[in-house]
């Protein structure tokens, strides 16, 4: 029995590890007790690095005798360990450059790299690297610089060890040149999504050290030069760059080096969506069940533009668990609905979540305010506004989840509870922050994903979902106080939690001149807590396509109809979204994915190359979603 309960709490702590992302303090917090006791961490990282890099040309068919591997190499712990790891390939055969792009270097692992045989290049004339000439011209220092980019660039591999978690802002200097000449600039990496992150098989491949040089570590921003890894091998923890995009795009295959940390006493910054949380969250059905205990999803969605929407939140609502589903639209929308779902009730009645806004036009193409599903929506949103002037100031907080996507976005309250689930994508995101001061478009969004995320969270309230290959949502985190991310003054989730299964709203047909609501809920106290950031990169990247976010909505809006009152809003959307990506996965025959776990180093190999599989259409996703359920909970 001692030996199960082992197995299992080594298994727990590897999903853990795969799982979760610290902070760089959190992570150096981390290793300080093993670094106190003398535990080598240097060497350990250099040696899996060294290995990583041995497999990687071996994988490609290239000797170590005839490798051509560069170093770029910064100063401190993180150049230490690409300077051991570049000693033990030269002696093994490599030919190997270390190209210095910092004053000074770690002196120990520097005359480790001397004995073993390797080169080194010199950028900064003001260099205080022992044993190395400095105070060359200016001229002579430009011809140093190209002279790198070309080694770098007719090199097998070239190995990024620059600067590691201890950058903070975009990378400047001579690293920023060299990030600048050999990789991206202020975009998202532009690659080909292959299964398993595997790489185009093109000179030279890239394995960054801990992280890649110029991402943002904490928040996965892309804010000036950087370069995309193939591979990346990291220490003790995942960083968040592993998993947030767009930095987690330029990570590549990740390696993980376990050290044997204890995060337990941490909180991580961010979480990645399981396939066993997904499960988890999914209800199965009960002896006593009925329709409605099963859960009631309300649609409003599609519009006499865009009745197609209607059909695939529908269609995915009905398909995704729930018991019934009731739509509410113009004539024909209605129609179309039926003939796609004839299970589907139509008009008023009660239910156990919402979902609103889908195929709806925005205030921009509704110009004249003469969109009947508009209307609707608008009289719906309203009650959801949190205004403790108002005569009922608890009937925000007693509404059920709903979730407000695409046209309805702009038509979204100043402030709503946590049970208001937003699902834009980029640019609707830097739409919504516009219409409240921010000074933001969706290429921004695109690079710092995560801050507009939050900021969405922080001025609305609700639980915001940015759609992508990674898919980020942020929302209320139980009341763990943290100055790491911004504090901010939002409803409890409990108080949300323990209303919404005893609420439910009804709605009077397309005139929405009538709308009753439960009063079975108390308010409580608002509390200050950090946002909770969880990302779903379950999806392959077939998923970009026509109607994906209609069928995410309405699959959303159903798992929320049928979860118990002590179900989490932001798991419960999360598995939603991961359920999202699985379904499109079964559909598109693909093993491709937005996220992939990283390997741990010393545990089972890669396996084998998985398939890319083909191209789907919503409705493909929409077929698949029993299939997928199936497979979840098999």
């Amino acid at each position: 029995m001692a030996t199960n309960v082992a197995e299992q709490n080594d298994g727990t702590r590897l999903h853990m590890l795969r799982h979760a992302a610290y902070s760089a303090s959190d992570v150096r917090a981390m290793e300080r007790p093993l670094l106190d006791n003398g535990t080598p961490l240097m060497r350990m990282a250099a040696t899996a690095l060294a290995h990583t890099v041995a497999h990687l040309l071996d994988d490609e068919g290239i000797a170590l005798d005839d490798a051509r591997i560069t170093l770029l190499v910064g100063s401190g712990d993180n150049g230490g360990d690409g300077l051991y790891a570049a000693a033990a390939l030269a002696e093994s055969g490599a030919a190997v450059t270390a190209v210095a792009v910092g004053r000074t270097i770690h002196e120990e692992a520097f005359a480790a790299f001397v004995r073993s045989g390797g080169k080194i290049l010199i950028l900064n004339p003001e260099s205080e690297i022992p044993g190395c000439a400095a105070g060359f011209s200016a001229g002579e220092a430009g011809e140093r610089l190209r002279a790198a980019v070309e080694l770098a660039q007719h090199a097998h591999v070239i190995i990024d060890a620059m600067t590691g978690i201890g950058l903070d802002g975009a990378l400047r200097g001579i690293a920023g040149t060299m990030a600048a000449s050999l990789g991206v600039e202020d975009s998202v990496p532009d690659r080909t999504a292959l299964p398993d992150g595997d790489t185009a098989g093109e000179f030279p491949f890239v394995v960054a050290v801990d992280v890649p040089s110029g991402v943002g570590v904490d928040d996965g921003a892309i804010n000036g030069p950087y370069i995309p890894a193939d591979v990346t091998v990291t220490f003790g923890a995942l960083k968040p760059c592993a998993m947030l995009p767009p930095a987690s795009y330029a990570c590549g295959r990740v390696t993980l080096v376990d050290f044997g940390f204890d995060p337990e006493p941490y909180q991580p910054l961010v979480e990645a969506v399981s396939g066993d949380n997904v499960s988890d969250a999914i209800r199965l059905p009960r002896l006593a069940d009925t329709k409605y205990t099963r859960g009631v999803t309300g649609l409003i969605t599609g519009s006499v533009r865009y009745p197609g929407a209607a059909v695939l939140s529908c269609r995915a609502a009905s398909a995704t668990n729930v018991g019934m589903i009731r739509y509410m639209g113009p004539e024909r929308t209605r129609t179309m609905v039926l003939s796609a779902v004839p299970e589907a009730v139509i008009g008023k009645g009660r239910v156990q979540s919402w979902v609103v806004g889908s195929g709806v036009p925005d205030g921009v193409a509704d110009e004249d305010d003469a969109d009947v599903q508009r209307q609707t929506i608008a009289k719906l949103l309203s009650h959801y506004a949190v205004d403790v002037n108002s005569d009922d100031p608890d009937l925000a907080f007693e509404m059920p989840p709903v979730v407000v996507d695409a046209g309805a976005l702009d038509l979204l309250p100043q402030e709503v509870p946590s049970q208001v689930v937003l699902t834009p994508h980029a640019g609707e995101l830097a739409a919504l922050l516009r219409d409240r001061g921010e000074d933001v478009d969706a290429h921004d969004v695109q690079l710092e994903p995560l801050r507009w995320t939050m900021r969405a969270h922080e001025l609305t309230g609700a639980t915001v979902l940015l759609k992508g290959a990674v898919s980020i949502i942020v929302g209320e985190h139980s009341g763990i106080a943290d100055t790491a991310l911004n504090d901010h003054t939002a409803t409890s989730d409990a108080q949300t939690q323990t209303a919404r299964r005893t609420s439910a709203g009804s709605l009077d047909g397309d005139e929405a001149d009538e709308i009753d609501f439960s009063d079975n809920a108390t308010s409580e106290a608002t509390t200050h807590t950090r946002p909770r950031v969880l990302v779903a990169g379950r999806a392959p990247a077939w998923l970009a396509t026509a109607g994906a976010g209609d069928v995410l909505a309405g699959m959303t809006g159903a798992l929320l109809a049928q979860q118990d009152e002590d179900e989490s809003i932001m798991d419960t959307v999360a598995a939603a979204a991961y359920l999202h990506g699985y379904a499109a996965a079964v559909a598109s025959g693909s093993d491709q994915r937005g996220f992939n776990p990283p390997t741990v180093y010393g545990t089972a190999l890669r396996h084998s190359v998985g398939s890319l599989g083909h191209p789907i259409v919503a409705s493909d996703v929409i077929a698949a979603i029993p299939s997928a359920f199936a497979q979840l909970l098999s």
